[in-house]
């Protein structure tokens, strides 16, 4: 077996050999944005989903699919503690320069990049990260109110006006969209409606944490009429298998069955880790085909890679008594928990824990899927908070 040719490729959003189960979703997109460059209207995508489960991957592929027809895309990450205009200013820069290339849309593109002019000017002081040079001088009047929602709306409008001259759509592609602050987001959703009310070509397809369409509903009541929220899950078995199988087959390298059946059960489905033990059991097998002792051999190698990346990562984040608030949901099993047999497991009272429920969800860590539940936002976290955390004198260590 050779390591070099080994096909599989954990990484953060780093694209897969076999993209497998994601066709619809691929589909819905490429429909939406379609219709927008035709006329027709379509609501803006905001895909949910846990950590693992391929979310980057899948947007990365969906913008080199729209790029590819000619569409116009922007892609930005939202990191936490960064505003949202520092996050699209530089982005909706680089849009409006390309559509000042295209001769239809020549003035109205330098008309947008006036407005963004005026955008950055009124925010810069307030929001002082944002950094982008400025082509032309502000339009005195135009996205320059300092009125984050109002403006934004307008600075769209602009984009959009001249993405309909140029004859394509712009769409924004934004990863991570559950750390935009909620005012901000409410500008956001506000700015993405007024284009639609207009019926112009921008959208947008986001990607984000389970709790991001509880976030998009606080932020504005009519967001679950603007977009549509698919749930991009675990792989079905008989994607998960294919995953594994065809980049090996590809190489000239098979499977034996109980072998791919070990990796599945392990795995859950998860994109992310399948690419792990996928790696490491073709790096330890000898030759093709890859046997379940094979597998069994690689597991230990898979775990103890997630656990210095994947799971390390987050853990490292946290403080001592957050730790010890998901030591306590591990121990009662992977979940979702009610938060009062979380706060029994620590021996508090739960109204004392809620602060810390909810600085765990700012940072990403869990989710709500219904009230009084608690869940996971990284799937098999609990058996790593079990083997980080071990005996039984967590609680004290």
């Amino acid at each position: 077996m050779d390591s070099i040719r080994n096909p599989y490729a954990p990484g953060a959003g780093t694209q897969p050999p076999e993209l497998a189960g994601r066709d619809s979703v691929r589909k819905q997109v490429h429909v939406a944005i379609a219709r927008l460059r035709i006329g027709r209207p379509a609501k803006s995508v905001l895909m949910v989903g846990l950590r693992g489960v391929g979310k980057t991957v899948l947007l990365d592929k969906m913008r080199a699919d729209a790029e590819a027809e000619g569409v116009f895309t922007v892609r930005a990450e939202t990191p936490e503690n960064r505003s949202l205009p520092a996050l699209l200013a530089p982005q909706l820069r680089l849009a409006l320069l390309r559509l000042s290339k295209v001769e239809n849309a020549k003035d109205l593109a330098l008309y947008g990049l006036r407005a963004l002019a005026g955008f950055v000017k009124a925010f810069k002081l307030k929001y002082n990260d944002i950094e982008v040079g400025l082509d032309l001088d502000p339009e005195v009047g135009l996205a320059d109110n300092g009125d984050l929602e109002g403006d934004l709306a307008t600075l769209f409008e602009q984009v959009g006006r001249a993405a309909r001259s140029a004859g394509t759509a712009v769409v924004l592609f934004i990863d991570e969209i559950q750390y935009i602050e909620e005012a901000q987001f409410a500008a956001l959703i506000s700015a993405l409606h007024r284009c639609a009310q207009a019926n112009l070509p921008l959208t947008m397809v986001g990607a984000g944490l389970p709790q991001l369409r509880g976030l998009a509903g606080n932020a504005k009541s009519y967001a679950e009429r603007l977009f549509d929220f698919p749930m991009i899950g675990p792989l079905a078995p008989s994607e998960a298998q294919l995953a594994i199988l065809k980049p090996a087959h590809d190489e000239g390298v098979d499977f034996t069955p109980d072998a791919v059946g070990s990796i599945l059960d392990r795995t859950h489905g998860y994109p992310y880790f399948l690419q792990e033990w996928g790696k490491h059991s073709w790096d330890v097998a000898r030759q093709s085909p890859i046997t379940l002792t094979d597998v069994d051999e690689a597991s230990s190698q898979a775990v103890a890679a997630l656990d210095e990346s994947f799971f390390r990562v987050r853990f490292d984040r946290l403080t001592p008594t957050e730790k010890k608030y998901l030591r306590a949901m591990a121990e009662l099993g992977p979940g979702p928990h009610r938060s009062g047999d979380i706060a029994t497991t620590l021996g508090k009272a739960v109204n004392s824990l809620a602060p810390l429920r909810q600085s765990l969800i700012l940072k990403g860590m869990l989710w709500s899927p219904n009230h009084g539940d608690t869940a996971f936002t990284v799937p098999l976290f609990d058996e790593f908070m079990k083997r980080i955390m071990p005996g039984p004198n967590w609680k004290t260590d």
